[in-house]
């Protein structure tokens, strides 16, 4: 499936349930920690420079962002979870807004969630994992920020994410560096191979 993504654009900013787009288009759906280079991750995905916003800060994603690629499938950026200083009542409308997002049936045709390469997944990280695993819908685990890891510690880095995310045997975990393009490729095939499946 040839999919042309240079053909993206933003649809919607989703602030709550009644703005969720059902109608019928694949939903690949990015997570990720507040600081984990989500936005550099999607604009390396789709080679635009600052298609998807890079915060300054944090925790720029608020609303659910859906971009349709291609009129093939939707792109969608969830709100990042975990470090952003915002209020605590802002932090649990997110929080509500994601619950109804994985709760609603047949929205999410795949998952995305990001972590980061150099560390060990944080509790939220298992906890978003877990979402994804909830909804049957298969996951692929991107590890981020790999041009900041030594050659030696890629593997144990890689395992170390895959035991604590409770990855299954043939889960895709893909080392990825938005800063060299490293994964690009495996990406795009996961993707294109998770919404050719519908």
């Amino acid at each position: 499936m040839a999919v042309n993504l240079q053909n993206a654009q933003f649809i919607l900013s989703a602030v709550s349930p009644k703005n969720f787009l059902e109608d019928g288009l694949p939903q690949v759906a990015f997570a990720g920690r507040s600081n984990v280079g989500k936005s550099s991750v999607i604009n390396r995905l789709l080679n635009r420079k600052n298609f998807a916003r890079v915060g300054a800060a944090p925790g720029k994603t608020v609303h659910i962002n859906y971009f349709e690629i291609d009129r093939t499938f939707y792109l969608v950026d969830l709100p990042g979870y975990g470090y952003a200083k915002v209020s605590k009542a802002e932090r649990d409308r997110w929080g509500r807004l994601m619950e109804d997002y994985f709760a609603r049936p047949g929205l999410l045709t795949l998952g995305v969630m990001i972590v980061d390469a150099r560390h060990k997944p944080t509790a939220d990280d298992r906890t978003m994992a877990r979402w994804f695993r909830d909804t049957g819908c298969p996951l692929v685990v991107v590890a981020n920020k790999l041009d900041k890891l030594k050659k030696s510690e890629i593997e144990p880095n890689l395992q170390t994410i895959r035991d604590t995310l409770e990855l299954e045997e043939g889960a895709v975990l893909i080392p990825f560096s938005a800063e060299k393009g490293t994964g690009r490729e495996e990406l795009l095939r996961a993707i294109l191979d998770g919404i050719g499946k519908k």
